[in-house]
Parts: structure tokens; sequence; C-alpha cells
């Protein structure tokens, strides 16, 4: 099957159906418990930060109650360690940037270190068994962290707001991930591994699909070009050819209504309150729809992560909100084409078949 054969049979109506179609729900427990234990942590935290003396850190606390959504999957005795290994790389992520943007770092190299970012932490979010969202909150938080021009004082006071709130969303999944779990109900089994060069190659191939998306995106004039490569990202991790074409689907589809949610929603200027309880919220009804619909979840995780950036830097500029839905059809074209420019004869055989079972 040749690269032209798999871009006609993506291109089909059967599989834009297939990408509409609601899926059952593996464990959907597990999934609320992570949401709620989130939740639970940006209601404590960000209600008390916005009324610290370090209120502009509100954005990147919302960034730390974030790990509480890793290890959702994963066996009793492993959850612990993953979310604390999970905060780390989460605080690494906007050190790295924020030190960069400190040291006077180009807006090229800065895109570089995202770029660099998308397929390090793809290796590192499959090697370690993560789970999701995987390497995209990684991603997410590098992004927010460009541009800055602050001081190395700031670039601590960033780091500490990540670090002290991903403490809380520890603490918290300890005392209640006993919740995910029914009495008595057995641990699910381990996530597959994929073989060293197999993850190797994957992460090269999204290095570069990031830097391709990033870039484009900066070259277009949009100011945050790191939402492209998360577009990219989420397309090329899929495992299969026609589940990146139904990930690109779904979050063109769902940031579009999502994106017009937060439209609605900041053009009443709301308080930070309000902003931050309609987060607390997103943040449970995301993995209550998610397992059964990517674009559902794109739904909420849109405004969920354009929130965040409101809070970040409280603005009445609306020009974040289309160029969110921009960059995502820049990620997700991109990270289409190249998911097809990378793929072996096996996943274009593994796609025929897949229509052919669904077809038949």
């Amino acid at each position: 099957m040749r690269r032209i054969d798999a871009i006609r049979r993506l291109l089909t109506p059967h599989q834009i159906r297939e990408s509409m179609a609601l899926a059952p729900q593996a464990r959907w427990r597990v999934s609320v418990v992570a949401g709620v234990q989130a939740a639970l942590c940006a209601a404590i935290a960000l209600p008390l930060v916005s009324v610290s003396p370090w209120s502009h850190l509100i954005g990147f606390a919302s960034l730390g109650s974030l790990v509480a959504l890793f290890g959702r999957f994963a066996r009793r005795a492993d959850r612990s360690s993953i979310i604390l290994q999970c905060l780390l790389w989460q605080v690494f992520a906007v050190t790295v940037v924020s030190l960069a943007g400190w040291a006077g770092a180009p807006d090229w190299l800065q895109l570089m270190l995202i770029a660099i970012g998308c397929g390090a932490f793809f290796f590192i979010s499959t090697t370690g068994r993560f789970g999701p969202p995987g390497a995209l909150i990684f991603v997410f938080a590098a992004s927010a962290s460009v541009n800055f021009t602050g001081s190395l004082a700031q670039v601590a006071e960033r780091s500490a707001a990540v670090l002290v709130v991903g403490i809380l969303a520890w603490v918290i999944c300890r005392l209640t991930d006993t919740l995910r779990y029914k009495r008595g109900e057995p641990d699910l089994p381990r996530e597959t591994l994929h073989p060293l060069r197999d993850r190797l190659n994957r992460s090269l191939q999204i290095a570069l699909g990031g830097a391709a998306s990033a870039f484009t995106a900066y070259a277009l004039g949009l100011a945050h070009p790191g939402w492209a490569a998360l577009g990219t990202v989420a397309v090329m991790q899929g495992p299969h050819l026609h589940i990146g074409m139904n990930r690109a689907l779904q979050r063109t589809v769902g940031t579009l209504v999502g994106a017009g949610f937060v439209w609605l929603l900041l053009t009443q200027g709301p308080p930070v309150w309000v902003v931050i309880a309609v987060v607390v919220c997103l943040m449970v009804g995301t993995e209550i729809v998610i397992g059964s619909n990517y674009a559902l979840g794109q739904v909420l995780v849109t405004p969920m992560a354009l929130l965040m950036t409101f809070l970040a830097g409280p603005t009445n500029d609306l020009g974040m909100v289309p160029e969110r839905v921009l960059d995502t059809l820049i990620g997700a074209a991109v990270g289409m084409a190249l998911a097809v420019l990378f793929s072996t004869v096996e996943e274009r055989r593994h796609l025929e078949d897949h229509h052919s079972r669904r077809s038949g």
C-alpha cells in the first residue's frame, strides 16, 4: 500500500464517521477520579494564590495541578512515583524555557526547545508509562513559558509555583487514590512498552513535526506557535494512522466548539473567581467524556487551556481564541502529513486491514 493510497483511505467518509463515533469507556471510574483529584487541587490552590502576593503566578500554579492526571491507569504501587516524576518534568519544562527567555534566547531558539521537548517528552512519557495525557501537558507547560523577559528570581518563582501546587496534587492523590478501584478490583495491566528503537524513531519524528508546525505558525505571525506543536504531538503520538486521523479531525472540531465557548465567556469580562470555578469544572468534565470521544474532550480541554492562559496574564485581547483554532489546524495538518510520510509499510497495511474490517 502506497502513501497516496493511505491518504485516500484517510479521507473517505467512512473515516470521518468513525472519528465522530462514541466508544464505550473502559474503567470510567479511574478517569473520573483523576479528574476530580486535579480539580480538587486547583480548587484549593488557585483561590489561595489569587489572593496572595504571588497572584501573578496563578497560571503556573494551575500547571502544577495537572500532574494529578497522570498515572490514572497505573498499578496502585506505581501511581505515586509516576506523579512525582511527572511533577519534576513539569517543573523542568517551565524552568528550562523560562531560563532561555531570561538569557535572551531569540524566538527561533525557544521554538527549537519546544520542538525538542515534543520528542523528548514523548519518549519520557512512553518509557515511564505515564499514560494519558502523555507529552501534551509538558509541552503545554513549556509553551506557556516562552518569551519571558523577567529576572532570574522570577524564573525561580514560576518553578516554585508549579512545584508547590504539584506537591499538593501528589498529596491529594496519595490520600484519595483508593477511590480509583472498587474493593477487590485487580490492577489494570501495565502499558505495553515498545522496543527502544521504535520509541526513539517516533520521538525524532514528533520533534521534527513539532518544529515544522511551530515555525509555520511563527512565520504566519501567530503569538502562540507552541500551540501548533501541541496539535502535531496529539496527532503523531497515535499508535496507528487511522487513530492519528481521528485525532486530527476530533481535535479540530472540538477546538472550534470549545473556542466559541471561551469567546462567549471572556466577552462578559468574568472575575478571576469565575474563571477558576470554570477551570475546576472543566477538569472533571473532560475526564468524564474524553474516553468516549476525543472531540468531546477537546470541547472542554480547549476552554480549560485558554482560561489557564488567561489566568497567566489576564487581558482583554480575545485574539488568542481564534488563534487557538488556527494553531490547531496547522498542527493537525502538519502532524497528519508527517505521520503518512514517515509511515512504514506495516502501518499502511494495518490501515488497509482496518478499513477492510470496518467496511466488511
